[in-house]
């Protein structure tokens, strides 16, 4: 459908805003795209002087690691139908084999076989056939651009990184999990409420999220140091100490973002007529079943959207996690800022920044799986409340 003459921009606005927005993607972009060259070259060609040496690493290819002109066209079509079939074939697969009561469970279960299955095929399959196709091919399979994975390896391996990732899932499946469990619940009755209890009770939570998250950290603190004690005539002497645990940072990531998740929610649930509500009870079912039934299936792109935004908060977060965590618990952030604090010659700091790297691995595999979702939940309700 063309636009209408009135409606069209002008030359000059449609170039400015192109090159507005030409500018912010290299400015956006350019951090992540150098820190990812850098992880994968030897320490001499991250740290070189020249951009070219560190973008086509002579130092690692002169090590005997590096990639051909075949490797490079076979790894951007694998990429390209990967992310195809994320956005396209893995939707409709999950939509058609899950049950409908269980379409969280099947987007996360589809999510962690898709990444298994690209993990896989690019750093397990692809690396076996490609060694045979550059030995076969002589000059054309030589390398033409630097490249290693060694520093992930070292991460990951010896330097145990993966126990950071497995707390940081602990403490984002915590927060979510229970933002949206209270959220969804607190959300659908202030929807439905008309009452001036539930104005000054959204009032009072945009406050309370406004507080900055140093205070509440250090409102909760002394309880948790104190917890022992505190729990000793209800537990006996076997009470536990919060403070170092991935449960006092759940509780305090959920405190602080538990009125963001109602506010999104109530936004969501104001769009959703309450005739369906009533159409429901008079078919019989009670309150909740209402909820369950017939409310909830029709508000999973808000729910997912909400779970995104809190899933953001407690994987990214800094501040709760290196102050209420011990060193058993940390999770990826701050132990990432340790690295790069402690460590001081260039192989450690290489490593630092792999393992920089590795933390937005599932950001966007979040983004590619649920993106549909995502767009939908921001359009139906989240902005417009």
């Amino acid at each position: 459908m063309s636009t209408p003459k009135a409606m069209q921009q002008s030359l000059a606005l449609r170039l400015s805003s192109g090159a507005f927005l030409a500018f912010w993607c290299v400015l956006a972009a350019f951090p992540i795209f150098w820190i990812a060259v850098m992880s994968f070259k030897s320490p001499v060609d991250a740290f070189a002087a020249s951009p070219w040496d560190v973008i086509f690493g002579p130092a690692t290819r002169a090590g005997g690691d590096g990639l051909s002109v075949i490797d490079i066209a076979f790894g951007l079509v694998v990429i390209f139908f990967a992310i195809r079939w994320a956005f396209t074939k893995l939707p409709a697969m999950v939509q058609i084999y899950c049950p409908p009561g269980l379409m969280i469970l099947g987007w996360i279960f589809g999510a962690v076989l898709y990444a298994v299955g690209f993990v896989l095929i690019f750093f397990g399959l692809m690396p076996l056939i490609l060694g045979v196709l550059n030995s076969l091919l002589g000059p054309l399979g030589a390398p033409v651009l630097g490249l290693t994975t060694e520093h992930y390896v070292a991460v990951w391996g010896e330097n145990e990184f993966y126990r950071n990732f497995l707390n940081s899932m602990l403490v984002t499946a915590g927060v979510v999990t229970i933002s949206l469990t209270v959220g969804t619940l607190a959300g659908y009755g202030l929807a439905r409420s008309g009452s001036d209890l539930a104005f000054w009770l959204l009032i009072l939570a945009l406050v309370f999220r406004a507080l900055p998250h140093s205070v509440l950290v250090a409102g909760y603190l002394p309880v948790f140091i104190n917890s022992s004690e505190i729990l000793r005539p209800i537990l006996g002497e076997g009470a536990p100490t919060l403070y170092g645990q991935p449960w006092a940072v759940i509780a305090v990531l959920v405190s602080i973002n538990q009125p963001f998740t109602i506010w999104m929610l109530r936004s969501f649930f104001q769009n959703i007529p309450a005739e369906l509500d009533e159409a429901a009870r008079v078919d019989g079912c009670s309150h909740f079943q209402a909820f369950r039934r017939v409310i909830m299936p029709v508000m999973w792109p808000g729910v997912i959207t909400t779970g995104l935004f809190s899933f953001l908060l407690g994987y990214n977060d800094f501040l709760v996690t290196s102050l209420l965590l011990d060193a058993q618990n940390q999770t990826m952030v701050p132990a990432i800022a340790g690295y790069f604090n402690r460590e001081t010659t260039t192989t450690d700091q290489v490593e630092a920044v792999a393992a920089a790297v590795s933390i937005t691995a599932p950001l966007f595999l979040l983004v590619m799986v649920f993106q549909r979702q995502i767009v939908s939940g921001l359009t139906a309700g989240a902005v417009k409340g």
